[in-house]
């Protein structure tokens, strides 16, 4: 039931001291409720406000589990692992849906950068389900390669079909983003406005914390050699509705020999991610877009991701990479900096 490698999480939420402002206007009542566990083959943390506890621990679970029978590649009797397996297709549900539809828009949008369809590739070099021992030859790569392209899978509202059997999805790189999405659409449901939901480092927030009456900090992590090492916080950010997610090449990788080599995989090339770029930082309206668009940012390198999010008004991207001298930098498009905390 993973979605990510538990070892990987780019941002990082921070608590910061506040002086006590009350909200003249908030209930007296309204208090902290915050709900934490296991999920995905990863942590999650959920904090809402509100006068009572409307949502609770197993109703959050349960909402796991369906996501899980639906989208996990771990678990063998879900949706995709049946397509996986099948020869032409099968029915899907809601979740399926959604998460494909979305991942065909990008893949468009992203002129091929984001494909699902990756999972061969990303299987061969051992980020499935099941670990390799020997990394794959070019002759391999080749032969997965007719295997590799959204434009062999056509959808529908009640099924996803496939031109190839070899044809095999993998959603990882977007499934946690609409996960975070669908807690954050409950939590509304139950008439609660003022959240934080955190998957695995992907975050949707919405309003203020209380009773500080004050801005959610989210803070973005500078880079480290491996999952161990202490990292510092480069930025810290507050965004007072949306999605804020982040990939990065400098955690989830393998080590083979001296090679490393990154979980994101190229779909036009077959061969691990080898841009400049270290890890972007993506804010969108909701947690399933900025997911999606923050693992083709940084296959697409720091040029032609410039050139695609002008395009795109309503994301905002920060960038954190290695210059020619090996020197680390960063950037941000345009719109970004108005959610830079001062």
């Amino acid at each position: 039931m993973h979605y990510i490698n538990p070892l990987f999480a780019g941002i990082t939420i921070l608590v910061l001291s506040a002086f006590c402002i009350k909200n003249p206007f908030e209930s007296k009542n309204t208090k902290r409720f915050q709900i934490e566990g296991l999920a995905q083959g990863t942590t999650y943390s959920i904090t809402y406000y509100s006068d009572s506890e409307s949502v609770k621990k197993p109703r959050i679970d349960s909402i796991f589990s369906e996501l899980d029978q639906s989208l996990s590649i771990y678990n063998p009797n879900s949706i995709i692992s049946q397509f996986n397996e099948s020869d032409a297709g099968v029915e899907i549900d809601k979740h399926f849906y959604n998460v494909v539809r979305k991942s065909l828009e990008i893949h468009k949008a992203t002129d091929g950068a984001f494909d699902i369809t990756v999972y061969p590739l990303v299987r061969a070099w051992g980020f499935g389900n099941e670990r390799v021992s020997i990394i794959p030859d070019s002759a391999e790569i080749q032969s997965l390669m007719p295997c590799i392209g959204s434009e062999k899978l056509r959808l529908s509202h009640s099924r996803l079909e496939k031109s190839l059997p070899c044809v095999k999805i993998d959603v990882n790189g977007i499934a946690q983003g609409y996960s975070v999405d669908v807690m954050a659409d409950f939590l509304e449901s139950n008439g609660i406005t003022d959240y934080l939901v955190e998957i695995g480092g992907e975050i949707r927030v919405k309003g203020k914390k209380h009773p500080e009456n004050t801005p959610m900090s989210i803070g973005i992590e500078t880079p480290s050699e491996n999952a161990f090492s202490s990292t510092g916080i480069r930025q810290v950010i507050q965004v007072p509705a949306g999605a804020v997610t982040t990939s990065g090449s400098y955690r989830n990788f393998r080590k083979v020999g001296s090679r490393r080599i990154s979980h994101i995989i190229d779909p036009k090339t077959g061969y691990s991610a080898s841009t400049e770029i270290i890890s972007v930082t993506v804010i969108a309206k909701d947690a399933i877009t900025a997911d999606g668009y923050d693992n083709a940012l940084l296959l697409m390198g720091l040029k032609h991701s410039m050139k695609l999010m002008k395009k795109h008004k309503n994301l905002h991207a920060y960038f954190i990479y290695q210059k020619p001298d090996g020197s680390i930098a960063d950037t941000t498009t345009a719109g970004f900096s108005k959610f830079l905390k001062p």
